[in-house]
């Protein structure tokens, strides 16, 4: 895979199939996986959407995601958002192009596979619809300095892991998100290790152990109370 995979062009990306089938892609410069290997689309059914999003009660809902990456998560919020009105926000610092997301296999029917590539063609830094009742606005953006202006009720923590990406599980991070979570608002995340559990409770969430999706006995959801 060659480098126009990505807007930003200083990292390379590989396509990988992972266990159940569905693509993932992988970056030799970190050694890093944006998925599991043990089933991306089943990991993120099992991380992101059945404890969160379903969990959810409102109707009305923001959700924030750390990482759009491939848009699985994305993608898979809006084929099942049923009745729910939603408002969604991915933050990515390494977009990969909409060509790039035509070879990637999350689809599994030709409307779905027109939804995928709606997703990856709707413009950068601006709301826009993505179906009715769903508007994703996909920002080119880094955590670490960008600036929230609303409110949100669920969290997608999908950034690299802590051995990556140590700056992206500290307090300061935790806090932010912490502070922008409307309550009750719900984070989960793939991680479970003890120190992200500790730090997530140092900033004010109760955070659960959930059984983890394959290949990883557990991880969190942390609740704003």
């Amino acid at each position: 895979m060659n480098n126009n995979w990505l807007k930003d062009q200083s990292r390379k990306v590989e396509i990988k199939v992972s266990a159940d089938g569905s693509h993932t892609l992988f970056v030799p410069e970190l050694d890093e996986h944006y998925h599991s290997v043990n089933g991306a689309y089943n990991e993120s059914m099992h991380v992101f959407i059945e404890p969160a999003l379903q969990f959810c009660q409102k109707a009305s809902v923001s959700i924030l995601e750390i990482g759009l990456g491939t848009g699985l998560n994305a993608f898979l919020s809006a084929i099942n958002q049923g009745d729910k009105t939603i408002f969604y926000h991915a933050l990515e610092k390494y977009p990969i192009t909409p060509e790039a997301a035509s070879h990637l296999n999350f689809a599994k029917a030709e409307a779905e596979q027109q939804l995928f590539t709606r997703l990856h063609e709707l413009p950068w830094n601006e709301a826009a619809e993505l179906q009715p009742g769903f508007t994703l606005l996909k920002d080119e953006a880094d955590l670490t300095n960008i600036t929230f202006d609303r409110p949100y009720d669920l969290v997608y923590f999908d950034a690299f892991a802590p051995e990556v990406q140590p700056e992206m599980w500290g307090e300061a991070i935790f806090q932010k998100i912490y502070k922008a979570m409307n309550n009750d608002g719900i984070l989960t995340t793939y991680c479970a290790k003890g120190v992200v559990r500790r730090t997530m409770q140092a900033v004010g969430f109760t955070v659960e152990r959930l059984p983890g999706p394959k290949g990883k006995r557990e991880m969190l959801r942390a609740v704003k109370k």
